[in-house]
């Protein structure tokens, strides 16, 4: 069994089904994207791992636990924070009130200011902006935000949806460069990812998800070079 495994799971929204048999493992330790056109389930697949969506059928085992019907906020407690689609920061508080925020789950106030402190040598740009209203930053600022924010709670795997929406191609790099160095810090990452060429630079392993279901998987290395993906997804 992986160390993340979801297995045959099936999902619905209302009469919409919107994951079938849905099936996957993730290493501890590993980056594992999520690939797949808009629609296809892959948010979904996230928010039924973090403990948002409870699925109909199937299970979900992490580090050794059943957490199929686990609530969300246990969850973080656990070891596992989602960094959302869209961001969704505090537009008014500062970028440390953000911060803050993350570690509503730590106790210490102590641990919290270490780990604001990590995240600021981490990306620098936020330590140098850490009174500034989060409102006011650059889009890619605001998605360190929203990453620096679930590291609060020092996850042991961290769920991105969509990190590099809305970026230009520089900032896009600079994100999935913070990515690769909190894997290798010892996150463990399951990255949903429109932009498949910036996610398999940086995956160890990718599942490609079509209608809710997995339709390819493979080493990221592999699958950037399989002309199903180039033609599908890496418009080459």
């Amino acid at each position: 069994m992986s160390w993340l495994e979801v297995k045959d799971v099936d999902l619905f929204y209302g009469k919409v089904q919107a994951l079938r048999g849905l099936s996957f493992g993730v290493e501890q330790g590993e980056i594992v994207a999520l690939l797949g056109n808009n629609g296809a389930g892959k948010s979904t697949t996230l928010n039924m791992v973090s403990g948002i969506f409870r699925p109909a059928t199937g299970s979900v085992n992490w580090d050794g636990h059943d957490i199929t019907k686990i609530k969300a906020h246990k969850l973080v407690e656990m070891g596992i924070a989602q960094v959302p689609e869209g961001r969704r920061i505090f537009s008014t508080m500062t970028v440390e009130e953000n911060l803050k925020l993350g570690g509503y789950t730590v106790r210490d106030k102590a641990t919290i200011t270490r780990r604001i402190e990590r995240v600021f040598h981490l990306m620098p740009r936020l330590g140098e902006r850490r009174s500034q209203e989060g409102g006011t930053l650059s889009g890619g600022e605001q998605q360190m935000l929203a990453i620096g924010r679930a590291l609060i709670t020092s996850p042991k795997l961290l769920l991105l949806d969509e990190p590099s929406m809305g970026l230009a191609p520089l900032l896009v790099a600079q994100v999935m460069e913070i990515i690769h160095h909190i894997n290798e810090a010892g996150t463990t990452v399951l990255i949903v990812e429109q932009n498949a060429k910036a996610a398999l630079k940086i995956a160890h392993r990718a599942y490609v998800i079509d209608n809710g279901t997995v339709t390819l998987s493979g080493p990221a290395a592999e699958l950037a070079q399989d002309q199903r993906v180039i033609e599908a997804y890496l418009g080459m």
